[in-house]
């Protein structure tokens, strides 16, 4: 089936992607910091025809916190395990040619979890091909996200607030001064992923302070080994003794991701997060027209 051009728009918090689609292909982006957090309710119907009169007078699908309760409209979230048919078969309908996706929820007892925006990536990740039908993904970012695979199908997930445990700990209390070099993937933040991995991570944390009061690593590495710590932690939690993690990421993330996996005896596949968000739209949208 050829699908018609359409505007597809990863919508998050802090930024927003739009894209014009034709025959599954990108023909012309407009990228704005206008996240959601900087819109009122009464300013998206604006928004959306600037988008429009920019990109074409298409048929518009929105992904990520558009839906939540910050954003335009509330999108209900589909229950795990789901398909990308299951989340097609759900749109918010705004009006009719404009729709949001709904993003995923998942129980387990009284453990709740829920995800918007990541869905369509990691689901259309496996439709393009970068991943298997089954397999464990991970979604870097400032809440990372661990997703099970099985049949094409999301069957569970985590959500880890690494990312922004990290910029928690550089934006204030007593190990802020130490973190404002740049982080790499050297061996101060390999150290820390093994350190990480032992879970003790509060006391692991305060750790940094306390070689740096008794000079025991130097100053410029402090960065790398805390997000070491964070992200080996977050690493050997859902690794156990070593497994295949499929990474839909890209740039420092992906980097810094692939690393710990390594380190802690996994094995790390890149896959770029655009081609699977463009993949997975434009699924949903052939499966909804």
């Amino acid at each position: 089936m050829v699908v018609s051009p359409f505007l597809a728009l990863d919508w998050g918090t802090t930024n927003r992607r739009a894209y014009r689609i034709e025959d599954g292909r990108i023909t012309a982006v407009a990228r704005s910091p206008k996240g959601v957090s900087a819109m009122a309710a009464a300013d998206y119907e604006q928004e959306l025809a600037a988008i429009r009169a920019e990109l074409g007078d298409l048929p518009v699908l929105m992904a990520g916190m558009v839906g939540s309760t910050i954003g335009w409209q509330v999108a209900p979230y589909v229950a795990v395990p789901a398909s990308i048919a299951d989340i097609a078969a759900q749109l918010h309908p705004i009006d009719g040619r404009t729709a949001i996706v709904p993003g995923l929820s998942f129980t387990n007892g009284t453990h709740g979890d829920v995800m918007r925006g990541e869905e369509v990536q990691l689901l259309g990740a496996a439709l393009a091909g970068q991943v298997p039908a089954d397999a464990l993904l991970c979604q870097p970012g400032t809440h990372c996200k661990w997703v099970e695979l099985t049949d094409n199908r999301v069957t569970g997930f985590t959500t880890a607030m690494t990312g922004e445990l990290f910029a928690l700990l550089k934006g204030g209390g007593v190990l802020a001064p130490q973190l404002a070099a740049p982080v790499s993937a050297d061996d101060a933040f390999r150290d820390g992923v093994r350190e990480g991995a032992r879970r003790d991570l509060a006391a692991s944390l305060f750790g940094i302070r306390a070689a740096h009061v008794l000079g025991l690593r130097p100053e410029h590495q402090a960065a790398s080994y805390a997000s070491g710590v964070l992200i080996g932690s977050d690493v050997a939690a859902r690794i156990g003794d070593g497994r295949d993690v499929h990474l839909v990421a890209d740039g420092d993330l992906a980097t810094l991701y692939a690393t710990a996996i390594e380190t802690l005896g996994g094995r790390a596949i890149v896959s770029g997060c655009e081609d699977a968000f463009i993949a997975g739209i434009t699924a949903i949208r052939k499966l909804s027209a």
